[in-house]
């Protein structure tokens, strides 16, 4: 196994029950087969999805160590050498992120490029503990990258904390506005302005979108995606009458031609196929909990030549876009600033009520500082 130095075991934050403290706790790392790749984890953010683990509204294995948004240096390399999702040599040093989704590429899923679904499943962040799986989480010192895991470099000018998010965030994005399609001159309705919200306002606004129009209930977050690209930021609060004859006046009176909802809230939904074109698109890719019934106006979809997309998580091509959307975006949209806070390990339970308490779009985790 081809390596830099490294100690003998190292640290992970481990997620046991609902409503207990992460404790931080020491493993010994584990020693590589065939192409699989020791990752020194150089910077971790919490994502919507960790919080609704650590909170118990969403089921995640325990115990686990939380976490699959993240960015680091190759420490060490299994015997039969190291690759990128390309098959392209990677090296030790080679600063790195990788799909949050592992998934095998062979079954009947992966083939039909919908490598989300995979048979074989596995998902960074998500899994359980166990003796021969320890290191397979972002709120750790180390990460441990299975055979096939698809991996990808970062390029230079992208820094850790914009990099972190870039395989869940990014990468979903990317995926969605793949499904909706190329966005040149069309007008675009964005519901919530998260992190997946700011970058899809910035993804839109250098695809050439002609109007991007954003509608988000929090006065901070609507200001904040006038710097990633938004043409006019709506409060969602106001009545659907005055959102409507907004939308309408920005779109020449047609609707917007693409709407990519977000939120996940049924009643964003419901507002978003209303304010389509005929023919309009709308994406969704918000709605990852648990809601009341959607009321769709079935007819409506049909008389008006609607298409409606689920989008969930992605496959590798997405992140790969994602990193190159972010190597171009650099110095143009704000995107370290999504990160209100950052903490060390030791600090891993106030990262986590920093990040309920304030819900900045994103919390970083720097395993290494002190």
């Amino acid at each position: 196994m081809n390596e830099i130095e490294v100690p003998p075991d190292g640290r992970v934050a481990v997620f046991r029950a609902v409503g207990e403290p992460l404790t931080v706790e020491h493993y010994p790392l584990p020693q590589l087969v065939g192409t699989e790749v020791l990752v020194k984890v150089r910077c971790s953010t919490i994502c919507g999805s960790d919080l609704h683990s650590y909170s118990g509204s969403r089921h995640s294995p325990m115990p686990c160590v939380l976490g699959h948004e993240m960015v680091g240096i190759i420490v060490a390399i299994g015997p039969d050498g190291a690759f990128d999702f390309r098959r392209r040599p990677l090296q030790l040093g080679d600063r790195i992120t990788w799909s949050m989704v592992w998934s095998c590429g062979q079954c009947f899923y992966c083939q039909q490029g919908i490598r989300s679904k995979c048979e074989k499943l596995m998902k960074f962040g998500h899994e359980e503990l166990t003796a021969n799986r320890v290191f397979i989480g972002g709120m750790a010192e180390y990460c441990q990258l299975p055979e096939g895991t698809s991996i990808f470099q970062v390029p230079d000018n992208v820094p850790d904390v914009v990099a972190s998010p870039s395989n869940c965030a990014t990468a979903t994005v990317a995926a969605t506005i793949r499904y909706a399609g190329p966005l040149k001159d069309k007008s675009v309705l964005i519901h919530g302005a998260g992190m997946l919200g700011q970058t899809a306002c910035a993804m839109a606004s250098l695809g050439g979108a002609a109007e991007i129009i954003v509608l988000e209930p929090n006065l901070r977050r609507r200001e904040q995606t006038m710097k990633f690209g938004a043409t006019v930021a709506v409060d969602s609060g106001q009545s659907l009458d005055t959102i409507r004859s907004l939308v309408l006046e920005r779109t020449c009176g047609r609707g917007a031609d693409v709407s990519i909802e977000l939120s996940g809230y049924p009643e964003a939904i419901e507002l978003g196929l209303g304010l389509l074109r005929f023919g309009g698109t709308m994406v969704l890719a918000g709605s990852t909990f648990p809601t009341r019934a959607v009321q769709l106006p079935a007819e409506q979809v049909v008389r008006r030549l609607l298409q409606i997309v689920g989008v969930y998580n992605y496959n590798p091509e997405d992140l790969e876009a994602g990193l190159e959307f972010l190597s171009k975006a650099q110095g143009r949209f704000p995107f370290a600033e999504l990160v209100g806070k950052s903490f060390s390990l030791s600090e891993i339970n106030s990262a986590f009520a920093f990040a309920r308490e304030q819900r900045p779009p994103r919390v970083a985790v720097f395993p290494w500082s002190q």
